[in-house]
């Protein structure tokens, strides 16, 4: 049996998993914790790290691996990497920006249509029987409403699209202002939020969006609004959530993502104005069949700027310094995989040195 080189860090479902190790030498660690506990020799064959979910991977983790060389996240952002630890190493992290937007923006849709029309309520009257003896209270109209996106970015955009599908008056956040069919742009969330009916957060997680929108924001938004987070629970002062949705500052919530996630506080459970998701935006079979292949064509792009430079940037010592290209084309190759709908070959992605190339640079 060969050595490892590929380890497989996070929840990954038994297919996921499945497909990557019937195509690479691999290891599994259920989150970064616990790769330092692995065995010395298949740590130190393991150059590449196929990465899901959000336990921070750090510094330490990195240095558990010493012939590292990508970290690929399989997510739209990679908040819970450890970036500058990640440079420090000579470690390139890789994310798949685009293969989550239509499914995270059809969840936020989904959210506010359930809570606007109750339907959770809706579907219980209907299974306990009683329907004949009640009836559901009148709900509140969708279509036509004022929705503010918190960050117009590739995800927030996809949902002010679809949000004008149903006669939005469409209002938005962004650093500067951006090319849109009228809509509105506000310079900060508090502005947004005294123009708006529904606000949606659709910012990268991090240190920079932490507690972007606040209890400011949150008391603009007033009484008949509902926030909407299909983004990090970070991104929202949750304490002052929580407190808005119980004094009735604002008028209801659909969270797909908290703080602690899956120990989300107890307060949340208790509240009879809010719809909750268990962090399942990216979660369906087709975008999980696509997010293998998105991650190896980041790979291969990280591979090609190592074999491109002229002074890459390697762990002094490790694989990448030594022989950048076969690096690439081994390291970068590792969770490229086949599904039934895609078949990605290296020579495509990374291809071999020509007649005479060096793989020393």
């Amino acid at each position: 049996m060969s050595d490892p080189v590929l380890l497989i860090c996070g929840p990954f479902s038994g297919e996921e998993r499945s497909r990557l190790e019937a195509a690479h030498a691999s290891a599994f660690a259920a989150s970064p914790d616990e790769i330092s506990g692995l065995p010395e020799a298949a740590r130190a064959s393991l150059r590449a790290v196929a990465y899901k979910g959000h336990a921070p991977f750090g510094g330490t983790a990195m240095d558990a691996l010493p012939a590292l060389g990508v970290i690929a996240n399989y997510g739209v952002g990679y908040d819970a990497i450890d970036v500058a630890a990640a440079d420090a190493r000579g470690v390139k992290v890789t994310n798949t920006p685009g293969v989550l937007n239509d499914d995270v923006a059809d969840l936020a849709l989904g959210m506010m249509l359930s809570l606007s029309r109750d339907l959770e309520a809706g579907s219980q009257l209907v299974r306990s029987g009683d329907w004949a003896g009640r009836a559901l209270p009148l709900n509140r109209k969708f279509s036509g409403g004022k929705a503010g996106i918190v960050g117009l970015g590739r995800i927030g955009r996809e949902i002010a699209d679809r949000l004008a599908a149903f006669k939005m008056e469409i209002h938005y956040t962004s650093r500067s202002e951006k090319d849109t069919p009228g809509w509105t742009w506000h310079a900060d969330p508090v502005s947004l939020a005294r123009e708006v009916d529904w606000m949606v957060i659709a910012l990268v997680g991090g240190k920079e969006t932490e507690n972007h929108v606040g209890a400011e924001a949150l008391a603009a938004l007033g009484p008949r609004g509902v926030l909407v987070n299909i983004s990090r629970g970070s991104t929202v002062d949750e304490a002052a959530l929580l407190d808005a949705l119980e004094q009735g500052t604002i008028g209801g919530a659909a969270l797909d993502v908290f703080l602690n996630e899956p120990d989300i506080d107890p307060r949340f459970r208790a509240l009879g104005n809010v719809v909750l998701q268990p962090h399942q935006g990216s979660g369906t079979v087709e975008t999980t069949m696509t997010l293998p292949v998105s991650g190896a064509r980041s790979q291969a792009k990280a591979g090609r700027a190592i074999a491109a430079s002229s002074s890459p940037a390697a762990r002094p010592g490790g694989a990448f310094a030594k022989r950048p290209i076969q690096a690439c084309r081994s390291a970068f190759a590792l969770c490229i995989s086949t599904t039934s709908r895609y078949t990605i070959q290296l020579d495509t992605l990374c291809p071999k040195p020509g007649p005479g190339a060096s793989g020393d640079l």
